[in-house]
């Protein structure tokens, strides 16, 4: 089991995403300026972005696990 951070092509995770947010204009709006961990162990089994909100503020803006993991 691995926890990488994914720094290009995040889209591709978007069916994942899509689970924790129905709209994709919406992951739109923090995918690319958030931190993207995805959980790896014998393919990928969840994802989370994190944003920096300032002020020493961050947010868990999208969290999802595959179903079925």
């Amino acid at each position: 089991m691995e926890i990488r951070e994914v720094r290009e092509d995040k889209k591709r995770y978007l069916p994942l995403l899509l689970l924790a947010d129905e709209q994709e204009d919406m992951i739109d709006r923090y995918l690319e300026r958030g931190t993207m961990y995805v959980l790896e162990d014998q393919g990928i089994k969840g994802e989370c972005v994190v944003t920096d909100e300032g002020d020493g503020i961050l947010e868990v803006k999208n969290l999802a696990v595959e179903p079925g993991s």
